[in-house]
């Protein structure tokens, strides 16, 4: 099963794809965790993404579309991945499929999950993001055991500021102007579901494996 969930910040798609990835045995590919990683590992791909990342610009899309295109070619994703934050411009969209189609792969299903602008701000204004290890948290739904405390590290738990309302409303026009036109590029591929995912991510989880079940 390859796979792309694409929603909203704030929509939940990387804690759906995340159980999805343990149902189907396949790995979650996250863009964040990609860039994490070159970065930490010091990469040629890495060391050009942490250089724009450091002065605040939008790194570029030969740079992710080059960490995406060696994570396929991993051997653990012969039998399906799930991508998460990738790809989220027509253009990005596009190059992947010429990556797949050099192996004879093509995605299977894109799964938008849809939740209101209200439900998206009280979920990322209650967001809390440990400093030490990217371990994440919410005041409301998943807090920590001691407030302000990762309970996996220690470290410091910490508002991003991205995660502030008035930038949140900012990243929510830009995701829509970059993704409506990704989202017709798939429902013109008869790839695209949507999903409702403004309730519990388990009810979500298990709408998607009902509709897979009923594909094969």
């Amino acid at each position: 099963m390859r796979t792309i969930m694409l929603g909203a910040p704030g929509s939940g798609k990387g804690t759906v794809a995340t159980k999805l990835a343990v149902v189907y045995d396949i790995p979650h590919i996250s863009t964040g965790d990609l860039f994490r990683h070159h970065i930490k590992e010091k990469t040629p791909l890495g060391e050009q993404a942490e250089s724009y990342i450091s002065t605040g610009q939008l790194v570029p899309d030969e740079v992710t579309i080059g960490m995406v295109a060696e994570r396929l070619r991993d051997p653990d994703c012969g039998e399906g991945f799930i991508l998460d934050g990738f790809p989220r411009t027509t253009h990005q969209a596009e190059s992947l499929d010429r990556i797949l189609a050099e192996d004879g792969r093509a995605i299977d299903l894109v799964i938008n999950l849809t939740v209101s602008d209200e439900i998206i701000l009280s979920r990322i204004s209650g967001r809390r993001v440990c400093a030490s290890c990217g371990q994440i948290y919410n005041v409301d739904t998943h807090p920590s055991r001691t407030e302000g405390i990762c309970d996996l590290c220690g470290g410091n738990l910490m508002l991003r500021p991205d995660d502030a309302p008035e930038t949140v409303m900012r990243r929510l026009e830009t995701y829509r102007e970059q993704t409506e036109p990704l989202i017709e590029h798939y429902i013109k591929k008869e790839l695209l579901i949507e999903i409702d995912n403004e309730h519990s991510s388990a009810v979500t989880v298990q709408t998607i494996i009902a509709f897979l079940a009923e594909l094969h």
